[in-house]
């Protein structure tokens, strides 16, 4: 369907023409590494709960859907600033506004083990959501209008895979700290990861080159955009993809904690923690896929991760734990693959508004996480592992059936 045609926003023309940097250019690797660190500092406070839900749980006497509120209104905060956020850095730039939002979550990270009720942790998460909320579709934006046309999908895999690292790492982290001292422990430690991280990144981000300040055209004009991105059936399928999906993922690393840690396996939650080593496989395969959209497109590549996805949980049904553990990292990396193209292809089909078409990925992305993650857990508590793995497997196949459906056999956006 065609672009609006009523931005919310009027760029001055730009007094030359930019192409982007080129891969392999010092300018191109910092952004890489900048956004990495990025990653790393949102990632790892968004979900730095998470390897801990079983010890909140049984310190703060909730349930483990009510424990897992503290992953589910961290991305709310997210989800519902993601488009604010987008509009602010249309104003004042992509990296300003990503500095504010990473360095406003870091002080409030380090305020969460401090909480001094299950309440106000979660009104600590939910706040620490919400500056998280500048990070991850003006990164993808900021990608887009810094790094040359022919590398954009790969570049949005580097940085998705650095975000795959940030995430690992506050759970690894967090895991044997929890098993130690406690949850705060864990929590504080993770934040004074994401700090170091968040600290590189103002170090190493380059200065936008491809960006211009624009004019606020109103809140009519804002809502004009977003109706037409939303009126688009290519970006309204990948939309749908990110809902389902990260529903599904977070709700599989929510639950599978639980599951492992009771009976019959009664794992401990040290080694609990190491089951979030399978991101790994998720790093290597966001890389990996925007490498493979240049030979195959796309859509393919993205249905691909779809069907590995499926592949991966259906290995989960299982009660053998190899089996379980080789499913999760087979799930893992097709979570990844296609999550890696549809972030990256929003900005690709999006010509104008490119911010508020990325904020609306993340906005759907984000929502899904905390819906689906945390209703998984009612269905996870009432029905068991096997009914919860099966309902994501419906999911993905639903979200495989639209995006083969809704975009074209010849994906008009691969690169030559």
């Amino acid at each position: 369907m065609p672009e609006d045609p009523t931005p919310p926003v009027r760029p001055a023309p730009s007094r030359t023409s930019w192409d982007g940097h080129p891969k392999g250019s010092a300018a191109y690797g910092k952004i890489l590494a900048g956004l990495a660190f990025a990653g790393v500092a949102t990632f790892a406070q968004l979900y730095s709960t998470q390897a801990v839900l079983p010890i909140i749980a049984a310190e703060q006497h909730v349930s483990a859907a009510e424990a897992a509120l503290t992953i589910s209104l961290a991305t709310v905060g997210l989800a519902i600033t993601v488009i604010p956020w987008s509009f602010l850095a249309d104003r004042i730039g992509r990296v300003r506004a990503m500095a504010i939002g990473i360095s406003a979550a870091t002080v409030l990270g380090l305020l969460v083990p401090l909480a001094t009720s299950f309440g106000m942790l979660l009104a600590l998460r939910l706040l620490e959501g919400m500056a998280l909320g500048g990070i991850p579709a003006i990164a993808i934006a900021y990608l887009n209008e810094e790094v040359n046309r022919a590398h954009a999908a790969m570049a949005a895999g580097s940085y998705v895979a650095g975000t795959t690292l940030g995430g690992l790492a506050g759970r690894l982290v967090a895991g044997p700290v929890g098993e130690l001292w406690g949850w705060r422990a864990a929590a504080l430690s993770v934040s004074l990861l994401a700090t170091v991280a968040a600290v590189l990144f103002l170090v190493l981000i380059p200065r936008a080159k491809g960006f211009t300040a624009a004019q606020a055209a109103g809140l009519r004009g804002a809502l004009a955009t977003l109706g037409g991105h939303l009126r688009n059936a290519r970006l309204l399928a990948l939309y749908i993809q990110a809902f389902l999906m990260m529903g599904g993922f977070v709700a599989v690393y929510n639950y599978l904690g639980f599951r492992l840690s009771a009976e019959p396996f009664a794992l401990p939650g040290t080694i609990v923690s190491l089951i979030f080593l399978a991101y790994l496989s998720g790093t290597f395969s966001s890389r990996w896929a925007g490498g493979l959209t240049v030979r195959f497109g796309r859509r393919n590549i993205l249905l691909a991760g779809i069907v590995l996805m499926i592949a991966g949980l259906a290995l989960t049904l299982t009660q053998i734990l190899a089996m379980i553990l080789a499913g999760l990292v087979v799930f893992t990396g097709g979570f990844f693959a296609a999550h890696s193209i549809g972030a990256g292809w929003t900005g690709s089909i999006a010509t104008t508004g490119r911010a508020q078409a990325s904020s609306l990925y993340n906005l759907a992305y984000y929502l899904g996480s905390s819906v689906i993650g945390w209703a998984g857990g009612l269905v996870f508590q009432s029905l068991g592992w096997t009914a919860l793995a099966l309902a994501i497997m419906v999911l993905a196949a639903v979200t495989a059936a639209t995006v083969a459906v809704v975009h074209p056999d010849q994906d008009p956006d691969r690169a030559h």
